[in-house]
């Protein structure tokens, strides 16, 4: 499973910021206003007509419940001050990108998310493992106007356990590829990757995997008590040499970071970079971080521009996009014989997304000596 390549697609629930806030953000900020010009479609369209097979989740903690049922910045600007979105008032984790000012989400909470991914893995059983990268938010953010902002609560270790309980609410345990199911035996999770490697993408298939963003507070407090992950349902992005050292982030591929994401790949770690950010490349028509995240073989390449036409009201014509569908062999550590059309699976056309439907229509796993 880590000898492929395929699309991600950054901050996936995210809407454009409506008016009259949008305006109201361009005069305060006009780079922070113009890089929050983008949306996406719903996760399952992602996952299906836009071929996207890692997508990325910021999470609030709420655990009471209504903490962002109110918008204080659209109240000023002369709006309702209540969401009117029940799903706000409950308790559990919430998913947009800033609180107060960019708010607008394709799915409220996190397991309305989650629960739009397992609807579709349901009905594409034979789909490659999707990854879903979370992002705790705690930033806390200026209040100009004296609006009365709400701000993010930080991330305790029983928020951290409620996490894994939520995500393990929608799906079963043998639906996730989880930190104990790669580590197996071996005495640390990054020994296990190093070794025997990753699950195959037979076994793999059907399956979603979590990871976790931060690298801070959050991510020491997950491990906390969990040696290599341990019981833990998120693999947490560790430096190379470390226990916990499986996932590896790296958003900007370029220049000389192009030859460290190759070797890692090379070694053996999953790793998520960017083709884009900040809508830049949008406005630009820029490739050359796309090109270079592409060429590092870094498993995850993230996007915001998933297909033709997305960045036009932007002024360009950008889109990243795997070579020829859904998926590639990895350009870096594909093995012999690997095959860019037996990765994707139509089977009694339950997988509708594979690029190419005359691809072999088979049950038996891709396997090679590379372990794929």
């Amino acid at each position: 499973m880590n000898e492929i390549q395929v699309i991600g697609s950054h901050n996936s629930y995210h809407r454009r910021v409506p008016e009259p806030v949008r305006s109201a953000l361009a005069a305060y900020d006009a780079t922070l206003a113009g890089s929050l010009e983008y949306s996406h479609s719903p996760l399952a369209e992602q996952l299906g007509r836009e071929h996207v097979r890692q997508i990325e989740l910021d999470v609030f903690s709420d655990p009471e419940g209504g903490r962002y049922a109110d918008r204080h910045l659209v109240a000023a600007l002369g709006g309702d001050l209540a969401s009117g979105m029940p799903e706000l008032d409950q308790p559990g984790f919430k998913v947009f990108h800033v609180q107060e000012v960019d708010y607008e989400s394709t799915c409220a909470t996190l397991v309305i998310c989650l629960t739009q991914v397992k609807d579709w893995s349901d009905d594409h059983p034979d789909h490659l493992p999707i990854a879903i990268l979370l992002e705790l938010k705690t930033d806390v953010i200026p209040d100009p106007i004296d609006a009365g902002f709400v701000q993010p609560l930080p991330f305790t270790a029983r928020d951290l356990d409620a996490l894994d309980a939520e995500i393990r609410s929608v799906f079963a345990r043998d639906e996730i590829i989880t930190p104990d199911t790669v580590r197996g035996d071996a005495a640390t999770l990054e020994a296990a990757i190093l070794g025997e490697g990753w699950p195959t993408l037979g076994a793999a298939r059907g399956k979603v995997m979590f990871l976790m963003d931060n690298e801070g507070v959050e991510r020491d407090r997950y491990r906390d008590g969990h040696p290599s992950l341990a019981g833990r349902v998120l693999f947490v992005s560790a430096e190379p040499g470390s226990a916990e050292a499986a996932f590896v982030k790296r958003n900007d591929p370029l220049g000389a970071n192009t030859a460290q994401i190759q070797d890692l790949v090379r070694r053996g770690y999953l790793v998520r970079t960017r083709a884009d950010a900040d809508t830049a490349q949008a406005r630009t028509g820029d490739t050359s971080m796309r090109d270079a995240a592409l060429a590092s073989g870094a498993q995850w390449v993230s996007t915001d521009y998933p297909v033709v036409g997305r960045a036009r009201s932007l002024g360009t014509d950008y889109v990243a996009r795997i070579p020829g569908g859904v998926a590639r062999c990895n350009p870096v550590n594909a093995p012999p014989g690997c095959a860019d059309d037996v990765l994707v699976r139509d089977t009694g056309g339950r997988d509708t997304t594979a690029p190419n439907t005359t691809a072999p229509n088979t049950t038996a796993p891709f396997t090679s000596a590379g372990g794929s």
